[in-house]
């Protein structure tokens, strides 16, 4: 089973388990959605990727992602 990403895979390119490549940019362990409601919100752990030739930041689980 491959590593699991963490911080110290920050400015490497990553792969989620969506096929979308990426720079890893930051692993929140405890990150909780300010887009959800207050009484939905909850921490978990979350990857930052951002776009090797630019565009929006996505996040996704760390769990779901590998190293390239």
């Amino acid at each position: 089973m491959p590593r699991v990403i963490g911080p110290d895979d920050i400015g490497r390119r990553v792969e989620d388990c969506a096929g979308r490549v990426g720079i890893l940019r930051d692993v929140i362990r405890d990150y909780e959605d300010p887009a959800e409601l207050p009484s939905e919100r909850r921490k978990r752990p979350m990857a930052f990727l951002w776009p090797e030739r630019g565009g929006r930041e996505w996040l996704v689980p760390p769990d779901h992602v590998r190293r390239v």
